[in-house]
Formats: structure tokens, C-alpha cells, sequence
């Protein structure tokens, strides 16, 4: 679920804050943005595409370094993007399965890992995107931001948290729904 992805981005984020307080804009910009640009690849190979668990993590490290040492808007924006980015590829494996109904337990691949040329099985922990233990993930991971934040972050938040409970309502319609 997205709005997950976004909910512990923005957490975490604060995180980052703290070593970068100078970059906080960029932190929490850039941390929205990765936190869900894997989910692009929905448009090509879900969770192969634009997830990547290992290669995020490899080349997040020396740009951790740059970033600490050489502390830009760029070399922490990067890193950041970086970060992020890995953390959503890896927070997909404790999921449920890429397919329509995840809740069918049909799929064996979480996500592709590039280096091994193989998929991952899913965890399971969440049984799939928009169960009711994934708004309990949403709602966990709110709560630090919510406090955190103030102004449009803050109504991200909120808007992020009502989307969370709508879509969890609904979730198993959505496969059902015809657009054309």
C-alpha cells in the first residue's frame, strides 16, 4: 500500500532530519518521493523494475559517506533518494504477493532480486496491501510524523492516513473494478 510506504517514509525521515537539520526540506521532499517511486514499475514488472534490495542498499553506502562528509543539498538528497528507495524494496518482502488478490496466497515472488536473478518469496507478515494489519502499520507510523509535523507535511498525513482507511474498506472490490 502506498500510503504505508509513505506513512513509515515520513517517520523515518525525521530521522534523518536530526543528522541533516540543515537539509529538512530536501529530507522530507525527497523521502515523499522515494518512498513510493518503486510502485512506478506497476506500469511495467511490479516489484522487479524499479525495486532493487540489493543495488539501493550498495550504492546508498558511499553516498551515505559523501553525504556525511560533503553534506549539499545534492549529496544528501541523493542519499536520501537512495535510502528510501531501499527501504521501500525491502519493506515489500514482509508483504503478501504482488498479484490482484494477494489475499488468495497464490504468488511465490515478493520482489526481484537483480543480483541473483531470482525472486524473493513473500514474508507474509502483512498478509497483503490494504489488510487491516497494514493500517495498523499506516497508523503506527503516523503517529511520530503527525507529531512531528506541522502545515502541508501534516495534511499530507492526514489526507495519507483517510486514503489508508478507505482503500483498507475496500481493498478487496478493487480487483473487481472495470475501467473501461
Amino acid at each position: 500500500m502506498t500510503t504505508t510506504h509513505i506513512a513509515v517514509g515520513m517517520t523515518l525521515a525525521y530521522g534523518l532530519v536530526a543528522l541533516f537539520p540543515e537539509f529538512t526540506p530536501v529530507v522530507l521532499g525527497v523521502a515523499i518521493v522515494a518512498s513510493i517511486f518503486p510502485d512506478l514499475d506497476v506500469l511495467f514488472e511490479h516489484r522487479k523494475t524499479l525495486h532493487f534490495p540489493v543495488y539501493y542498499a550498495l550504492v546508498a553506502l558511499p553516498a551515505a559517506v559523501v553525504a556525511a562528509v560533503w553534506p549539499s543539498t545534492l549529496s544528501v538528497g541523493v542519499f536520501t533518494f537512495l535510502l528510501f528507495a531501499w527501504v521501500h524494496s525491502v519493506s515489500d518482502i514482509f508483504g503478501g504477493g504482488a498479484e490482484a488478490r494477494p489475499w488468495e496466497v497464490e504468488s511465490r515472488r515478493a520482489v526481484y532480486v537483480h543480483f541473483t536473478k531470482r525472486w524473493l518469496p513473500p514474508d507474509r507478515g502483512v498478509r497483503y496491501d490494504g489488510s487491516p494489519e497494514d493500517l495498523a502499520l499506516v497508523v503506527a507510523f503516523s503517529v511520530p510524523a503527525f507529531v512531528l509535523s506541522d502545515g502541508p507535511l501534516f495534511y499530507l498525513l492526514c489526507v495519507n492516513l483517510a486514503l489508508s482507511v478507505v482503500y483498507t474498506v475496500f481493498r478487496k472490490q478493487v480487483p473487481d473494478f472495470d475501467l473501461s
